[in-house]
Parts: structure tokens; C-alpha cells; sequence
């Protein structure tokens, strides 16, 4: 979800990021009829999605504009050739520097990775690839399955290993096993992507068609053992923990101890947390030819490095992932690039010269103010809900209790003086930041847990609900307009970022984040009777989600999506009644021509507005948790009575669910 276009961009430019703009609704549409477009009809139609992005919305804006701040600071650190070594200056200077110099990363073609597709012409036997694959995972390449740091989930108090599906270059398993007439093109355009990359890489035409045939069914292979998106949201379901030894007889051609030992982890028990796949990665370790491993090592080398090469290897990854798979007709410039990539492999160093610069203290001490609004509107429906019984309710309330806010940025920076970047060598400074943060998540292993680490950069326009530690954070990026805006009236406010915030306290009782108690465990804190009373609730929304058509016949997936629209109903309710508890007392107010329960839910329709490529929508849908924009402004709100209250919407109207219909779970 990023900052303001530099002009070369074409990027359309934000209007009145602050407050409503009326030009922005179409009222040719009621808002009882379609609240979405009602609200935001005429931006829809007057911002299609810009050729070198794949959406457009109010993120997107509010992305853009920060990341024309970022430019200018990055360009003042690369203008700075005397910071030390190891300091924000220093690192932003030096990686920017090195990445817009095309020339430089054209000259050097593919001897960037030359030791490693070198290594991969090496291997002669399975041991080979064995070796290769840990080689390469302890240097922080996901190689084959995913390897890293992680909470035990059962034991709050200790941080320990966990592995995890992973070795495919499609979105997900579906991708894969799908048979309908556009997933069988899409694989195909898939396999001459594969074949590109390999010809451009040195591989003879024909020979790199034939080896993508292969590497597509080796890739299928690992799907189909793979666990499905919904299995997926069962938390349990990718928790297994187990010694060295019990592991090695899950994959016995695979000693975990030695990899172990190459990531500086010398652990006796992990999470092997898919053992299905991993049986099967064993298996294919058994029964597959050495040609063919080193066909898929060698194009998922090519696959996890081709942006940063030389520009054909770059063209041709943006051609297929960008354009072929979300519909993005040109790339943006180099420099937007580079920020891009700096907001990922150096988000706290850059981040730090953002907060210096462009995040004022009074917005921390607000928001604070509008949490403590949102816990207390949030602890009176705990209190007070029919359907939950008295033991569940004490833990409920327990849990709400520890819910730790974090708002802007992280108390302690993290230490980079152990990080050296060079001003001349992209890929190197990648590699380098890629290894440092592999070394700094090994080094979690074993250790107790630093709750006051971060998980996104402070200049991030988002905001996530951990459900190890209990806490809501807000990064700098996403206080200003038109989330939070220090100048509007509290009815916008609250129905932006104050539905936001409510938005990641329900996180903490939606269908998995419940699953987590007061301290961030593991553990199943419900009553059967009550956990059966939710579950009751929760399919209502599921069916809800699955009657809304995305793109086509293309309908949501309520499972899928049921924990963020868990979320957006019961942070909007109560981000209502911390609005209403802010403004008791008060006198009513009406600008432009709305009152202030309308402005909330107009704050609530205006952050959500955003249109999308036809392949975009495809994947929002197909791949990740959330929602189209349309289904989360009006979805939630024709479950609330308190929307028809303040537009006057009647019993019928299509923002207006029948009662037996409507949702209502916190």
C-alpha cells in the first residue's frame, strides 16, 4: 500500500489530499444505491490506473507522495560523500548511487551470479544439490523452501527456526493445478518466460524450452504437495515442531543439522512446518535426475536475481511478472525503482531520515488520543456481547488488556555499522543487505524475543496487527491525509485511520488472530460452545464475500478473505463509537453539506477507493487476503444500521441487508 511522483513519472498528481472533495463523488448515484460509487464514482473515473502501475488508488497516492520525499532525501545522501560508514546518510547514498547507474549494471552482464550458475554446472550427484541447496539457504537465497526466524508459537518466550513450502515461481499452488482455459495459457506464457530467461543466460532455443517444460513440472509437483490458501489460515496447520533426528526421518536425503550449522543455528528442535511438501521434496530429491535439478537451480537463481542484472534480464522479469501477471504496461523509472527497492533492503536507514524530517510529534501524541478512544469502544462490546459466554469473555478481556500500540517508528534503530556498501557495485550492495538480514535473523534463533523490533520501515503506508505480541502498529508513512490528517474534524479522522486502528485491534479476535491469548500463545482460549457461536458468525460473512463478483464471474473467496472482513466490520463499529464517545457533549456540526456521522463513513469510502488492471484484480483476488476496494467500502457497511441511519437508507435498498442476512460479530 506508497509517496508523490517525480514528474517524469506521468503519475496522476493527488487532489485535496485533506478533507472531501465533492468532485470526487458521482450523486447521480444514491448512496443507499451504491455508496462506493457514490463517493468516489468521479475519481474512478477521472484516475485510471497510470501505465507504469498495475493499480491506482488512495494508497497509491499517498505512496507516491512519499516516496518524491524519499528521492530528495536520497539524492542529499548521495550528494554527501564525507557520512561515515554505517550511518543512514552513508547507505542511502551509496546504494542510490550505485542503482541508477544502468550503465555500470549493463556492463557487468551475468557475472554478478557467474560463481553460482558455475556451482550449478558443478553438480554431479543428489549430495551435490543438497549441498548447493544449503549453500545457498545459508546465505539467505529461499531456495526450494522458505528458512528463517520465527516466535515459537506455543512458547512466546523463545524465538526458533521454522521451514516452510516455497520453491515456486508462480503466485501460489493454485497457479499450478487449476485447469481452466486462461490458467493453462497463463502457464504457458510461463514456460516461454522461463525459456527466455534461460536463452538470455546462454542456453540454446530449443534446449531452454525443453528444460521450462521440465522446471514448470518440477514446480507443479511442489504445488500439489503444498498446502492450499485456506488450509493456510489455520495457524496450527504450519506449526510442527520437531527435533534434528525426527526431521531427518521426514527427509532423510536432507541433514538438517548441517544446515543448521551453516546458518550459525545449531538448534536440536524446529518447525518443519509443511511435512507433506517436505516428504516430497525428499522424494524428488530420490527420483529425480541431476539434469533436472540443475535446470531448476539454475532458473531459480535467474528467477531471484534478473532485476538486478543486466537490463534484458531486467525487462524480461518486469515483462512477465508485471505485465503478463498484473497488467502494468511500462515501468517506472529507474530512480522510483530504486527507492522502491530501498524501502525493502534498507527500510530503517531510509526510513530514519524520513521521521527526521516529515514526521511531527503532535501526530503521535493524536493518535494515541484516538487508540485509547478505539480500546475503550472496543472493551464496552467485549463487556456487552449477547453471544459470547462469561469464561470466554474474561479472556477477551484479558487479551484487550494487553494490546500494545506502536506509532510511527521504532524506539531503537537497528545497528548497520557491520553493513559496507559500495557506490559503484548494485548487486554486490543487494547481496550484501540480503546476507545482513539473514545474519540478523539467524541470530534471533535461540535468543528471547526483542518485542521492541518493527516489522515494516516507518515510512510504509500500512499498518499490521501482530498476534505474537499483541500489539497494532502504525508506521509515520500512513498518518497523513487522507488516513490522518491533523487539520480535519474528527469524523474523517475516525473514519479513516480510526477504522484503520479498529481495523487492527479486531485482527486480534478475526478467525486466526483469535486463536492467539493474552500473551500471544497458541492456545484455543474459547469455549466450544462460544467458539461455535463465532464460527456460526464468521460463515455468514464468508457467504456475504462469496455473493460479490470481482471481475467477470470471478467471485471472492469468503475463507480466503474472512479475517480481513472480520477486521474492516468490527473496526468500523467500533471506530464509530469511539467517534461518538469523542464527540459527546458537543454541539452537531455539518461541512459540505454532511454531518459528521456521514463524514465517517465518506473517511472510511474515500481510503479505500482504487481501481485495478483486469490481471490485477485477477490476482488481488486469486492470491492475496484482501478484498476489492468496492466489496470493503460496501460490504461492512450494508451490515451496519448505523450507516442507514445517517444516509437515511431504507429496508430494500442495496445497501441494506435484510436482517436475517446482516452480520454482526463484534
Amino acid at each position: 500500500m506508497a509517496d508523490i511522483a517525480p514528474a517524469q513519472s506521468q503519475a496522476p498528481a493527488a487532489t485535496n489530499p485533506g478533507g472531501l472533495d465533492l468532485a470526487n463523488f458521482d450523486q447521480t448515484v444514491g448512496a443507499c444505491t451504491d455508496f462506493y460509487e457514490f463517493s468516489n464514482g468521479n475519481w474512478l473515473r477521472q484516475n485510471p490506473v497510470p501505465a507504469a502501475f498495475s493499480t491506482w488508488g488512495t494508497f497509491s497516492e499517498l505512496e507516491q507522495r512519499n516516496n518524491q520525499r524519499l528521492r530528495g532525501l536520497a539524492l542529499n545522501a548521495a550528494a554527501d560523500t564525507s557520512a561515515a560508514r554505517g550511518t543512514p546518510t552513508q547507505l542511502v547514498g551509496a546504494f542510490y548511487t550505485a542503482a541508477i547507474d544502468r550503465a555500470a549494471i549493463d556492463a557487468r552482464g551475468l557475472a554478478p551470479i557467474a560463481a553460482e550458475l558455475g556451482a550449478v554446472d558443478a553438480v554431479r550427484t543428489r549430495a551435490d544439490v543438497v549441498a548447493l541447496i544449503g549453500d545457498w539457504q545459508s546465505r539467505g537465497a529461499g531456495v526450494l523452501f522458505g528458512f528463517g526466524s520465527g516466535q515459537d508459537l506455543k512458547d512466546n518466550t523463545r524465538v526458533i527456526a521454522y521451514a516452510r513450502q516455497g520453491g515456486i515461481g508462480l503466485p501460489n499452488r493454485d497457479f499450478y493445478t487449476r485447469d481452466d482455459a486462461e490458467s493453462v495459457t497463463l502457464r504457458e506464457r510461463y514456460v516461454e518466460h522461463i525459456g527466455t530467461i534461460l536463452t538470455l543466460a546462454g542456453t540454446e532455443a530449443a534446449a531452454a524450452t525443453a528444460a521450462a517444460q521440465r522446471i514448470l513440472a518440477f514446480e507443479t509437483r511442489l504445488a500439489k504437495a503444498s498446502l492450499t490458501r485456506e488450509e493456510l489460515r489455520v495457524p496450527d496447520a504450519s506449526y510442527n515442531l520437531v527435533s534434528i533426528a525426527a526431521a531427518n526421518e521426514i527427509t532423510p536425503t536432507f541433514d538438517w543439522a548441517a544446515l543448521m550449522r551453516a546458518n550459525g543455528a545449531p538448534v536440536q528442535e524446529f518447525s518443519l512446518s509443511h511435512p507433506k511438501f517436505f516428504a516430497e521434496v525428499d522424494q524428488a530429491l530420490g527420483d529425480t535426475g541431476v539434469d533436472t535439478w540443475q535446470e531448476y537451480l539454475r532458473w531459480t537463481l535467474l528467477r531471484s536475481t534478473a532485476s538486478n542484472l543486466a537490463q534484458p534480464f531486467a525487462d524480461e522479469s518486469f515483462r512477465f511478472y508485471s505485465t503478463v501477471l498484473r497488467g502494468q504496461k511500462e515501468q517506472r523509472p529507474l530512480d522510483e525503482r530504486t527507492i522502491e527497492a530501498m524501502n525493502e533492503l534498507l527500510g530503517e536507514p531510509l526510513g530514519q531520515l524520513f521521521v527526521a524530517k516529515y514526521f511531527p510529534p503532535a501526530a503521535k501524541a493524536r493518535m494515541m488520543q484516538m487508540i485509547g478512544h478505539l480500546k475503550t469502544a472496543l472493551r464496552a462490546r467485549l463487556e456487552t456481547l449477547e453471544w459470547m459466554g462469561e469464561d470466554t469473555r474474561r479472556e477477551a478481556l484479558e487479551k484487550w488488556s494487553t494490546f500494545t500500540p506502536k506509532i510511527g517508528y521504532p524506539d531503537k534503530w537497528r545497528n548497520y555499522s557491520a553493513v559496507s556498501l559500495s557506490r559503484d557495485d548494485h548487486f554486490a550492495n543487494v547481496r550484501a543487505l540480503i546476507a545482513f538480514e539473514h545474519r540478523q535473523d539467524m541470530a534471533k534463533i535461540g535468543q528471547p524475543v526483542d518485542r521492541s523490533e518493527w516489522g515494516m520501515p516507518p515510512q510504509q503506508v500500512n499498518a499490521y496487527y501482530n498476534p505474537l505480541w499483541n500489539e497494532i502498529v502504525f508506521p509515520a508513512g500512513i498518518l497523513q491525509p487522507p488516513f490522518f490528517d491533523m487539520s480535519a474534524d474528527d469524523a474523517l479522522n475516525y473514519g479513516g485511520i480510526g477504522a484503520v486502528i479498529g481495523h487492527e485491534l479486531l485482527h486480534g479476535f478475526d478467525d486466526r488472530g483469535s486463536r492467539f491469548d493474552a500473551q500471544g500463545r497458541l492456545r484455543m482460549w474459547w469455549t466450544p460452545k462460544d467458539r461455535e457461536r463465532f464460527d456460526a458468525r464468521a460463515q455468514r460473512l464468508i457467504d456475504q464475500a462469496g455473493e460479490f463478483r470481482a471481475i467477470g464471474d470471478m467471485r471472492l473467496n469468503g475463507l480466503v478473505s474472512l479475517g480481513e472482513n472480520i477486521a474492516d466490520l468490527g473496526g468500523l463499529q467500533i471506530a464509530y463509537a469511539a467517534l461518538e464517545d469523542a464527540r459527546a457533549g458537543k454541539p452537531p456540526v455539518t461541512l459540505d453539506g454532511f454531518t459528521a456521522e456521514q463524514r465517517f463513513f465518506l473517511g472510511w469510502s474515500q481510503v479505500w477507493r482504487r481501481n485495478f488492471t483486469d490481471e490485477a484484480m485477477k490476482i488481488q483476488v486469486n492470491v492475496g487476503p484482501h478484498a476489492p476496494s468496492k466489496f470493503r467500502t460496501n460490504g461492512p457497511l450494508s451490515n451496519l444500521s448505523e450507516f442507514a441511519l445517517a444516509f437515511d437508507c431504507k429496508a430494500g435498498d442495496p445497501m441494506v441487508r435484510p436482517e436475517a442476512t446482516r452480520v454482526a460479530i463484534w
